[in-house]
């Protein structure tokens, strides 16, 4: 077996696999097969209210006694801008009436941050999960060291080494790098100072020049490739394209058909879906904000109308304005239930590391 890293060691895990929070796919259920399998389960709690959050949370807990992920979005407020969010709407007003619907008449702040959100952490403090990680950023400082005073263990996402380095400063614990590979959202702290390295050379140079525990995340299928970032210097590996197909995810019908089609093999990073740059299957909105020549809303802004018009498509039944998120390895995910898929990675580890 893998000897695992103290950190992970001292959290009770048998294996170096986090299974990534993808707010929107994960599930308790799912979160807890991991979790009960010895790799590290997460929920995503960024898209809910507190209320919400809260029950996610509780729900895992109930399904497993094993340490599980909470992960925040840690993004800066968005400021409005009428006149940029007017000029969307109109620009996808077409869009909408394809399906004989209207674009919406203005675009609201559907996501609220972690940071500065008293409730929510809070909340946090009290159901003290065993690990909480941060995207987009830092919260502020306070709340960082409530949780390590409560015990909890801390990640955050760096997707390059001036973010690992403020990481680091803050007491954070482990630094997850984030390869221009990964599914999802890009964990840039400034989306415009994305250098979109990739995952290997990424995982090198935080190893380097970082005195914290770095978790390769992008890209990472297979236990080949658990080997292959292991050997690179990465003390475990984030994966979430590989867990979609799991029973226990949320991905609709038509998420999986389309993971397991030639769809797979043709993703990419926009914008144009959330106002945040993020990596999913190709599909009507990537090419909508490639051919846009305005200026994007900020994030969540955008978000609202993505949703708006995936709705209104999705009632006669299109997905093509889907969030269908994928890594650049998507073509190689696999469906199978979450705790055989953590045993067959462990499996193909140790055979690659034998």
């Amino acid at each position: 077996m893998t000897s695992l890293p103290s950190w992970m060691a001292n959290l009770g895990l048998l294996s170096p696999i986090i299974q990534a929070p993808m707010a929107g796919t994960s599930t308790p259920q799912l979160a807890a097969a991991v979790s009960n399998a010895g790799a590290l389960g997460s929920v995503g709690i960024g898209a809910y209210g507190v209320d919400q959050a809260r029950q996610h949370i509780e729900q895992t807990l109930a399904l497993t006694d094993r340490p599980f992920n909470v992960n925040l979005f840690c993004h800066q407020a968005a400021a409005a801008d009428a006149r940029r969010e007017a000029q969307w709407l109109q620009y996808l007003a077409p869009e909408f009436a394809r399906f004989g619907a209207q674009a919406p008449s203005v675009l609201r702040c559907i996501y609220e941050s972690a940071v500065g959100n008293a409730p929510l952490q809070a909340m946090l403090l009290e159901l003290r999960p065993a690990v909480v990680s941060f995207h987009f950023g830092l919260p502020e400082q306070s709340f960082i060291d409530a949780l390590r005073a409560a015990g909890i263990t801390t990640l955050a996402c760096a997707t390059h080494l001036d973010e690992a380095r403020q990481i680091e400063q803050a007491g954070v614990d482990v630094i997850v790098a984030q390869g221009m590979e990964a599914g999802g959202h890009r964990g840039a702290f400034v989306p415009e100072q994305d250098r979109l390295m990739g995952v290997f050379a990424l995982v090198q140079l935080l190893a380097r020049e970082c005195s914290l525990p770095v978790v390769a995340a992008g890209g990472i299928m297979d236990g080949a490739g658990i080997a292959a970032a292991l050997q690179l210097g990465a003390s475990a590996v984030q994966m979430g394209t590989a867990f979609i197909l799991c029973p226990e995810s949320a991905a609709s019908a038509a998420y999986r058909a389309e993971l397991q089609s030639e769809q797979a093999q043709h993703t990419a990073i926009t914008a144009a879906i959330s106002g945040r740059p993020a990596r999913g299957m190709f599909n009507r909105l990537h090419q909508l904000g490639r051919d846009y020549i305005g200026e994007l809303p900020a994030y969540p802004m955008v978000y609202d109308a993505g949703k708006a018009l995936h709705q209104a498509a999705a009632a006669q039944g299109s997905s093509d304005y889907a969030a269908h998120w994928a890594g650049q390895g998507a073509p190689l995910a696999r469906a199978m239930p979450a705790a055989q898929l953590v045993q067959t990675l462990v499996q193909e580890l140790e055979e690659h590391r034998s």
